[in-house]
């Protein structure tokens, strides 16, 4: 008599038990995590303690040491990546140095064939020329070097310091505007004062000698 009773209750637990499985099956299950975006994509290709050689037209220009070096072709631009520093030397056609580049992070992007150097920057051509920065781009393109932060030059005959800097790709002429450093006037009108635009051509300018420091001004140059 017992069994009876029962019988009625397990069938009706079996019949809810199926609706809510049925019921589930029917249910459209949400993605666990947002689509990926292109953006996000990982590199194409990544390298560690990288010491390798970079042509240019068929012709062995630069060497690039890093401690990672990433390519990526999915952001845009495309761009390689140096997230760990760059150290790279640049050669001429017979194979000699002509420059140190280093800096603590580097983008090249390749389509636009444009340097972007970030964090501590330096600069070493073989004229002994020293420039240092906190950022340094270099367009292949147009075959110069810019920066619109605080840049220092140093040469064997002389010293510059100004917010905004530009030269040809050898560092051979430059400029330096808004420069902090005191220069003598001379007879072709050269001012002194700070805010003044400096050109330099190493193989045409005059030999300067450093005088002792003034009260008004960290460096005085005078002409021989």
């Amino acid at each position: 008599m017992c069994s009876h009773r029962i019988l009625p209750f397990v069938t009706l637990g079996l019949m809810i038990s199926g609706l809510f499985i049925s019921t589930s099956c029917n249910e459209v299950v949400e993605h666990t995590a947002p689509a990926v975006n292109p953006k996000d994509s990982a590199s194409m290709m990544v390298s560690y303690g990288v010491n390798t050689l970079i042509s240019d037209s068929g012709i062995m220009r630069y060497r690039i040491v890093s401690e990672v070096w990433e390519v990526n072709q999915v952001r845009n631009p495309s761009r390689w990546i140096f997230e760990k520093g760059l150290f790279l030397e640049q050669f001429d056609e017979k194979f000699h140095i002509e420059a140190y580049i280093q800096s603590d992070t580097a983008y090249y992007y390749d389509q636009k064939k444009l340097w972007e150097l970030r964090g501590r920057v330096r600069v070493r051509t073989k004229d002994g020329l020293r420039f240092t920065s906190e950022e340094l781009f270099w367009d292949q393109l147009r075959h110069e070097f810019y920066s619109n932060r605080f840049s220092h030059v140093i040469t064997p005959e002389r010293e510059m310091q100004g917010s905004y800097f530009r030269s040809d790709e050898r560092m051979t002429r430059y400029m330096v505007s808004n420069s902090k450093g005191s220069f003598v006037r001379g007879n072709d009108g050269m001012g002194t004062n700070e805010g003044d635009t400096i050109l330099s051509a190493p193989d045409s300018v005059k030999s300067m000698k450093r005088q002792p420091n003034t009260p008004k001004a960290k460096t005085t140059y005078l002409a021989e």
